[in-house]
């Protein structure tokens, strides 16, 4: 064993109630990171999931049509002008198909799927309800919102006339699984759908007004022959899709809005857990930081008089300096060992506390490889910073006032 751990372990060994109190300390700080970044990385997951889970990351349209003068003012006419809004109609997407295959080659982007998007009214004996229309390319489609596996009954199929419509609407209709429905169209057309499966996205406003059918069957209900309104994109980085959604804008002269956008009070609540989440890292970083520099002073103070001899015998400086950062090295990462296990312990303990009624966690927690690796590099990190002081004063002792006056 190299000279430098012979001597740190030896310390450490010699210390025994020092050595166990601030490997305690590290332990608790290192289970309170682990724990509490789990649950935030768990929540956040979670909301995103939920809110994500009905919508794509980027959604390209056309540009709203701006207001046209009637009259146009000349040298010798001035006009007083009332600028009013002008009516937006359903308009498709000018060569969708070459639009959505530059989209899907930006980088970054994982899926990409044209849609038709409309309002409607689907009626069904006397109840007739407003209803959004999405005529979709059923692959490429479930790759951005994988409706299939929130299906409540019956299967997802969108070819021919069928359509699959959401729980609260099929409940407000009075249908379910192999009934019809009329759907009437803004545009005046109307149509029987017959209904394959029922969804629930966990959104009340999607589950009551989506209707889902093929993207043939919809530009046939707007009259949108060959077209689309839409192009939906699902991203890797769901933090990255503004700057995603710009990069297309740019290129592509299209509206693009992300989610990011779209719920942007969604995104300051998210910014905020992970501010309280670095606060709160600080903060039990600091005490640990503090925990091992002040135990390892007492030590540099207790073992004045062996440092002195080291150092007399012909020990040089920088070996001393390493004794010392070696034992905050090694409390940092026996610490970090204990507390990873400690905190994962209590986070699923925790997670298995409250479940809701379909026996999902209510708080879900998130531990993973990446985790763990942080909060030991964390804990050595710090163990090493806290014992430089202490290592310092260590390799500048005189060794004939630390033999003298130990």
């Amino acid at each position: 064993m190299p000279f430098e751990w012979f001597v740190a372990l030896r310390y450490l060994r010699d210390a025994k109630g020092q050595t166990a109190l601030i490997l305690a300390a590290v332990s608790v700080g290192v289970s309170v990171i682990v724990f509490l970044s789990a649950l935030i990385n768990g929540l956040q997951v979670s909301l995103i999931d939920k809110t994500l889970g009905s919508q794509p990351h980027i959604t390209l349209q056309v540009q709203r049509e701006a207001a046209r003068p009637l009259v146009d003012p000349s040298n010798d006419l001035a006009v007083a002008r009332s600028v009013q809004p002008a009516p937006q109609r359903l308009r498709s997407i000018d060569q969708w198909p070459l639009v959505m295959a530059d989209a899907e080659r930006t980088a970054g982007v994982v899926a990409a799927s044209a849609a038709i998007v409309g309002a409607g009214f689907a009626v069904r004996a006397e109840a007739k309800n407003a209803i959004v229309v999405r005529g979709v390319d059923p692959e490429r489609f479930l790759a951005i919102i994988d409706v299939r596996k929130r299906m409540r009954a019956g299967r997802f199929d969108v070819a021919g006339g069928d359509a699959v419509i959401g729980v609260v609407l099929a409940n407000e209709l009075g249908v379910g699984v192999g009934d019809k429905i009329r759907i009437t169209t803004t545009e005046g057309i109307d149509d029987v759908v017959a209904i394959t499966g029922v969804f629930s996205l966990g959104n009340e406003a999607v589950d009551k007004t989506w209707v889902i059918t093929s993207l043939r069957r919809a530009q046939t209900l707007y009259a949108l022959p060959g077209g689309a309104t839409s192009i939906e994109l699902k991203v890797a980085d769901v933090f990255a899709a503004e700057a995603v959604a710009g990069e297309l804008r740019g290129r592509t002269g299209l509206k693009a809005d992300s989610w990011m956008k779209i719920n942007a009070e969604l995104l300051t609540g998210l910014s905020a857990q992970s501010s309280s989440k670095s606060m709160i890292q600080f903060f039990v970083v600091l005490a640990v930081a503090l925990g091992i520099a002040s135990v390892l002073i007492v030590s540099v103070v207790q073992k004045s008089r062996e440092i002195g001899i080291l150092r007399a015998v012909g020990t040089p400086r920088g070996r001393v300096l390493r004794i010392f950062l070696i034992q905050g090295a090694v409390l940092g990462l026996l610490g970090s060992f204990v507390g990873s296990a400690l905190g994962a312990l209590l986070s699923k303990l925790f997670e298995g506390l409250v479940r809701g009624p379909d026996g999902a966690p209510k708080f879900p927690v998130q531990l993973d490889l990446e985790l763990f690796v942080l909060a030991t590099a964390l804990a050595v990190g710090v163990g090493l910073l806290a014992a430089v002081l202490p290592a310092r004063r260590a390799s500048r002792l005189d060794p004939a006032l630390a033999i003298r006056n130990g």
